[in-house]
């Protein structure tokens, strides 16, 4: 489910929200319910400092449902329909994400907002899944820069 509750940047939710379905598919988690929220930087700021003890805004953060598990094997990709399906098949979390952040860092990065949002998306995913780059050794973004080759993101 993507929400908008922001006001400031413009966001087209279908085309993220048919995004998510192929990120789904993608990892394999089936009908695992994850709610994207898109919040102002205001909002996010208040997280950042509430959750993670960091002063101002930041592009995405994730909240695990739950104790936050051991990451998910993301095995090669199978054929479509071949039943591969996640342990985890309730909800797996929640991702906020700051379009006017995003919008700033597309602009920097040289990438449109769209692109940006999804690939915030994807990252916010795998935070949900387990990933952690802070700590991993690499792991996360190993895996998060393959996914992002499959679904032809720059």
């Amino acid at each position: 489910m993507i929400l908008n509750r922001q006001h400031a940047v413009r966001v087209a939710r279908r085309p993220l929200e048919l995004f998510l379905a192929r990120v789904r598919r993608e990892l394999g988690i089936g009908q695992a319910d994850v709610t994207i929220c898109f919040v102002s930087d205001a909002e996010i700021a208040r997280m950042n400092q509430a959750f993670r003890k960091k002063k101002g805004p930041t592009d995405v953060l994730s909240f695990p449902a739950g104790d936050r598990p051991a990451p998910i094997s993301l095995l090669p990709r199978r054929k479509p329909g071949s039943g591969r399906r996640s342990k985890r098949e309730d909800f797996l979390g929640d991702v906020a994400i700051a379009p006017a952040t995003a919008r700033r860092n597309a602009k920097k990065l040289g990438r449109t907002l769209p692109s940006e949002l999804q690939i915030l998306i994807l990252h916010g995913v795998l935070h949900l899944l387990g990933y952690d780059h802070e700590t991993d050794r690499g792991e996360m973004d190993r895996v998060e820069g393959r996914l992002r080759r499959r679904l032809r993101l720059t």
